[in-house]
């Protein structure tokens, strides 16, 4: 009985070594391979509050740089932005909305002659259908008025969540999410606060380590210091408050 036992007992040791050795190599922690963290080593706390810190330093009022007057006139800009600079993009809305004032007046437009309107800002076919869609549908289901809801903001044609993002943070004031572009995701890359390349993946990793009361003003801080220093080809590391917190492997100093 004792030997039984004993055997039993070997045997079941031995089950359990095998279950914990399986566990292990499944989830990446086993002999030989990558040992996986669940956080980003970046997004250590002390060091966003420090990275908020300096962004604060250098862009401590920061804007969006789409030129508008009302809510409408930011989400056409921001429509017209995709694929293509701020610059000019207001340069062409200095016309455009002189000529097109109201969301019945882009709705009803027509669309050869807004499709010209617009060229300059490249893919200006499916631009001018997001935009007629978009007018039609906030002068017939919204009253007129641009909606304050992420719900009803991705129902409108060519609005996804950066657009979204967009008008309700800088329009409305409303935080509900962060805005991730180009500049975003590079720079969420390179400061290793995101792994991840698509941007709603990169915007779920932000929105739990920062504070949601800074989304707004964090998205156009890293907006306006990927324009001015951290640029794609050639980012000016030596200019850089925050270089001594980069350890990019594109780092230029």
């Amino acid at each position: 009985m004792k030997k039984q036992k004993l055997k039993r007992k070997k045997l079941a040791t031995r089950s359990t070594k095998v279950s914990q050795t399986h566990l292990k190599k499944r989830n990446g922690k086993g002999a030989g391979a990558r040992v996986s963290s669940p956080q980003v080593p970046g997004t250590n706390p002390q060091r966003v509050r420090v990275i908020l810190q300096k962004l604060d330093e250098g862009y401590p009022d920061v804007n969006c740089a789409l030129d508008h007057e009302t809510p409408f006139q930011l989400l056409i800009s921001t429509i017209l932005s995709a694929q293509c600079t701020d610059e000019t993009v207001n340069k062409v809305t200095k016309t455009l909305f002189v000529k097109y004032r109201t969301p019945k007046d882009f709705a009803y437009a027509n669309p050869a002659e807004l499709e010209q309107d617009i060229r300059p800002t490249g893919f200006f076919r499916n631009k001018t259908k997001s935009i007629m869609g978009a007018g039609k549908k906030i002068a017939e289901e919204f009253g007129g008025e641009v909606p304050r809801t992420m719900d009803e903001l991705v129902t409108l044609p060519g609005v996804a969540r950066k657009t979204a993002n967009v008008v309700l943070g800088t329009a409305f004031g409303i935080a509900a999410g962060v805005v991730v572009d180009t500049h975003v995701t590079r720079l969420s890359n390179r400061l290793d606060l995101s792994r991840n390349s698509d941007p709603k993946k990169i915007e779920q990793d932000l929105m739990p380590i920062i504070p949601q009361e800074r989304w707004v003003l964090f998205s156009h801080q890293l907006i306006w210091h990927g324009r001015k220093v951290c640029q794609a080809r050639k980012p000016k590391c030596a200019e850089c408050n925050l270089e001594s917190l980069c350890y990019a492997k594109d780092k230029t100093v």
